[in-house]
């Protein structure tokens, strides 16, 4: 009997279709089966692929980054992770906040309607829960929502003042503890408390609602903040998702092997079916197809590919079988490479909720110190019981400074905004897009799907001598007829348009790189460019002035001959959009410098710039490059808007400051943006800066009345005026005006709906 020998690790090193053991210190040696290394004897080992260690990062504070989950050092929010997987997950954070939010929504209500039993539905509250009763019953509502609702704040507010970065956290955090243990210390022990804060019964005013509602509400706040980084994380794993999950390896043996693509390494031969997605980054070494790389270039028409040239993973192949060679795999590819940047470039803008942080820097321990300082002044030169009075002189100067208004003052304007835009056809992602859209100068627009209508369509028929153009058409569309080219479908869609039913062709050939030649009627028609043209003997001297006309305004021409005479030009383009003069018109009128950015020839896109009135234009750029066009000019200073409808677009969308996606374009584009035109109207960026400025002058007007109420109300509550007048305010003075300045931003925010747009 023959003896089977294992193959040589040196033969198949030449041959890395199924390469799957490999010498550690000679990676060029490779082997179908274990074995030892032809050059040092070493026994190979599996080849595996390099599995990437994910980084989790602070999405406040991008600086921090650590190797597994937990909580941000200086701010105390979760850690994400900086690259997401496509692995479902259970929530995370989200699902953490939005339990305690409805729990605490739960037990609030009912505290909201004790506290304001007699308004709402008269005395019978008092009559079934008299005096201290009610005032339990309220602390045993409202303990949960506070507590463990609001559990989060107060670790935060901790980590705020252990870290030396004191934030919104330290206010949530001191303000709902100091309104909770004033309330629990007057509900449990009310004779603490001098007779003049005491009513007949001897109880003290509690503000248990108070405390609820600020939990509440700053709940409600980061369910929505972490429902917007949800979003972004859902952009990045729309693009992992466009890889194909699975790979056809072609062995040593010639035998196809169906493998996941984590176990596909460089080197590998892979089998492309038609119609199916490629693995990974390469070249073909075997065979020919066209091949769709709109998600890369944003170019509708199809790429032909043949032996030598390089194929791009998660585009799509035509209806031809190729052989490719793995050259980039894992992290490698383009697809990760623009997940990477979109990742990259969603970290690299701080949100709008700093502001509020830096005001609180200084307000916190500016309060904190007057409380102090209040208290002692009581303890030491007030009337009896000083004690006493220096600890409701505390406790209502800490009440006054209650966060609540300063919560409600961003969180009203950009919900009432979003709203707005809702209505005027603009979505905005998040905070941050409007803050920053204000103060966009420059706006850079794709050209296929956001200024034209990203598909081409059929645009004019010339016709030579003795032809007409519904001959010439209906003939073109009888050969195109078989073809999914785009092309091809354009000019079959213009002939139906035109009443022309496509005709059966026969003998069809398709001329590499020329045009295609069929059979219709016994006639043979071809299409194609002019080299197809002098291949056939066809004249078209007297269609190349036409033909170069068309192709100035932007057009793809094509000559047509029927039986070897050239009979006339046919064109087609994509076509500009009825609404983008008007934009473009309208967002000069802003002051705002337009740049045209798009992957199609220079003389197309320079054709249609012209038409609407686009001075500058990039054109043959990659999506890589869009980014990089975006990043060069943000570091001339500019404040960079980009404006585009297809996953190329997903990385500069992201590095741009503000991100404008057409609703009429692919989901990623829409995720990986901040802004969303749902008409895909170009206009709407018009709009979209109206709201900014009327939203960003509103929000700045909310915090001035969230702070004026404080800062007037603080010296009032340290009892400036006792001197003069013998008036103190009491905490629940101090708590009405905490919630008038609620009031106040709420009503303000309420007239955004009445902006002009």
């Amino acid at each position: 009997m023959a003896t089977r020998h294992a193959p040589s690790p040196e033969i198949e090193a030449a041959a890395p279709g199924a390469a799957r053991f490999t010498c550690p210190m000679h990676p060029e040696v490779r082997s179908d089966s274990p074995g030892s290394c032809p050059k040092c004897g070493m026994a190979l080992e599996p080849l595996m692929p390099t599995v990437a260690q994910v980084l989790y990062t602070c999405p406040m504070h991008p600086e921090i980054v650590r190797s597994e989950p937990g909580s941000c050092p200086i701010c105390g929010m979760a850690l994400e992770p900086m690259l997401p997987t496509g692995e479902a997950d259970d929530g995370g954070e989200l699902g953490y906040m939005s339990r305690r939010l409805w729990v605490s929504v739960a037990f609030t209500i009912p505290v909201l309607l004790l506290a304001m039993g007699e308004y709402v539905i008269g005395g019978a509250i008092d009559d079934l829960l008299p005096g201290r009763a009610l005032t339990l019953v309220m602390l045993v509502l409202s303990t949960p929502p506070i507590v463990w609702g609001g559990w989060p704040f107060f670790v935060r507010g901790v980590q705020s003042v252990v870290n030396r970065s004191l934030n919104m956290f330290t206010l949530i955090a001191l303000g709902v503890a100091v309104a909770y243990t004033y309330s629990v210390v007057a509900a449990l022990a009310p004779d603490a408390f001098p007779e003049s804060f005491q009513d007949s019964d001897g109880m003290v005013g509690v503000y248990f609602e108070v405390a609820a509602t600020i939990v509440t509400l700053v709940l409600l706040g980061q369910v929505l903040e972490l429902r917007a980084r949800g979003r972004t994380s859902a952009a990045i794993k729309g693009l992992l998702e466009l890889a194909p999950t699975t790979a056809v390896r072609v062995t040593a043996a010639g035998v196809d092997e169906e493998v996941s693509l984590d176990q596909v390494v460089v080197g590998d031969t892979l089998k492309v079916k038609p119609g199916t997605k490629i693995p990974v980054d390469g070249a073909v070494v075997d065979g020919r197809s066209s091949v769709d790389e709109s998600m890369i270039t944003g170019e509708p028409i199809p790429v032909t590919k043949t032996t030598g040239d390089a194929v791009i993973g998660a585009t799509i192949n035509g209806t031809g079988l190729l052989l490719m060679r793995a050259e980039k795999v894992g992290s490698e590819t383009l697809l990760s490479q623009i997940v990477r940047m979109v990742a990259d470039a969603q970290r690299s803008r701080a949100p709008i909720q700093k502001l509020a942080d830096r005001v609180a820097a200084w307000f916190v321990p500016a309060v904190v110190l007057v409380a102090i300082a209040s208290a002692i002044v009581w303890a030491v030169v007030g009337p009896e019981p000083s004690g006493a009075y220096a600890l409701l002189v505390a406790v209502s100067v800490l009440i006054i400074a209650c966060p609540c208004a300063l919560g409600l003052a961003t969180p009203m304007s950009i919900t009432v905004a979003m709203g707005k835009g809702a209505g005027s056809g603009v979505l905005f992602r998040s905070a941050e897009s409007i803050e920053l859209l204000r103060s966009v100068d420059t706006l850079i627009v794709d050209k296929t799907g956001t200024l034209t209508e990203g598909r081409p369509s059929l645009q004019q028929v010339e016709v030579a001598p003795g032809f007409t153009s519904d001959e010439v058409l209906g003939l073109a569309a009888a050969v195109e007829a078989g073809s999914e080219h785009p092309l091809a479908e354009a000019i079959v869609a213009g002939a139906r348009e035109r009443g022309l039913a496509p005709r059966d062709a026969t003998d069809f050939e398709s001329v590499t790189g020329k045009g295609v030649i069929a059979r219709v009627d016994g006639r043979q028609v071809a299409l194609g460019n002019a080299a197809l043209m002098e291949q056939l003997g066809a004249e078209v001297a007297q269609l190349i002035g036409s033909a170069e006309r068309l192709r100035e305004q932007g057009h793809t021409a094509m000559f047509t001959a029927i039986d070897g005479t050239a009979a006339g030009v046919v064109s087609v383009a994509d076509t500009i959009k009825d609404t983008t003069k008007r934009a473009i018109t309208d967002l000069r009128a802003e002051g705002v410098r337009i740049i045209m950015l798009t992957g199609d020839n220079a003389t197309t896109a320079q054709a249609v710039a012209t038409q609407i009135g686009i001075d500058e234009v990039e054109a043959d750029v990659l999506p890589d490059q869009k980014a990089n066009i975006v990043k060069r000019l943000q570091e001339e200073g500019r404040r960079v808007a980009m404006a585009g409808d297809g996953i190329n677009d997903a990385p500069a969308l992201a590095q741009a400051d503000v991100g404008v996606a057409m609703g009429t374009g692919t989901d990623i584009a829409m995720e990986s943006a901040d802004v969303t035109l749902v008409k895909g109207d170009l206009r709407g960026i018009t709009r979209a800066i109206k709201i900014s400025h009327a939203t960003m002058r509103n929000i700045r007007q909310n915090l001035f009345f969230a702070f004026a109420y404080n800062t007037l109300g603080i010296p009032v509550a340290a009892g400036i005026l006792y001197p003069f007048t013998g008036l103190l305010l009491s905490p629940m003075i101090a708590a009405a005006a905490m919630s008038l300045s609620s009031v106040s931003v709420i009503g303000n925010a309420l007239r955004l709906r009445n902006a002009e747009v």
